[in-house]
């Protein structure tokens, strides 16, 4: 479901910040190469991301789910100097095309990818994040909430990516659509959680910004 015209799209998209010629590049690489090119973050997207994060100036990063690296550049960019971001992905043949863009970017050595599942690894960091976004599998979006609070402080924020899912959270609800259930739990979840100060924004397919408390 596209929520504005292609028209107001393309507008919005012309008068806001242009990516970088690396960005298009990864962009291209992605449609080329990778199935399903539609899970890439995207221009318009992306310099939210970098925007929310150079506004947040975080020394601690977590993304979860990589794909081809495109949001982790566009988070990267707002990091401290001495800042790191971690990054969980489940697809290993992913690492390759992630790593050699990171390596492009210039924040390659402040970006730590790791490969499995994030809610074995999440339990095992030693860090507090500034901010994290979560861009993964949608039926574990309360389990991956539930995983990274102890890992905030007071003023972390947390982003949600695709909770809009497409227009099918104001649907019928399809019995056998398990993903769809989750999100209108978690988005209703997020706005009742006593720790978090929340607001969704109409954002390509829905993202929603928590500030913990």
């Amino acid at each position: 479901m596209h929520f504005l015209s292609a028209l107001l799209e393309n507008y919005i998209a012309d008068n806001s910040q242009e990516e970088s010629k690396l960005l298009r590049q990864l962009t291209r690489e992605t449609h080329l190469k990778i199935v399903q090119p539609r899970m890439l973050t995207g221009h318009y997207q992306g310099r939210v991301l970098s925007l929310l994060s150079k506004i947040i100036n975080p020394k601690s990063i977590l993304e979860i789910g990589t794909y081809t690296g495109y949001s982790a550049i566009c988070l990267a960019e707002g990091l401290r100097n001495n800042g790191t971001l971690h990054t969980i992905d489940v697809n290993v043949e992913l690492r390759d095309i992630q790593r050699k863009y990171f390596d492009k970017s210039g924040y390659g050595n402040q970006i730590r990818q790791h490969i499995g599942n994030a809610l074995d690894i999440i339990p095992k960091m030693q860090e507090t994040f500034d901010l994290v976004f979560i861009d993964a599998e949608k039926k574990e979006y309360p389990n991956y909430l539930e995983a990274i609070l102890p890992k905030t402080r007071s003023g972390s924020v947390i982003l949600s990516d695709n909770v809009l899912w497409s227009g099918k959270v104001v649907e019928p609800l399809n019995p056998k659509d398990k993903s769809t259930a989750v999100l209108l739990k978690y988005n209703k979840d997020l706005k009742e959680h006593p720790q978090l100060e929340t607001v969704l924004l109409p954002i390509r397919d829905g993202l929603t910004l928590s500030r913990v408390r």
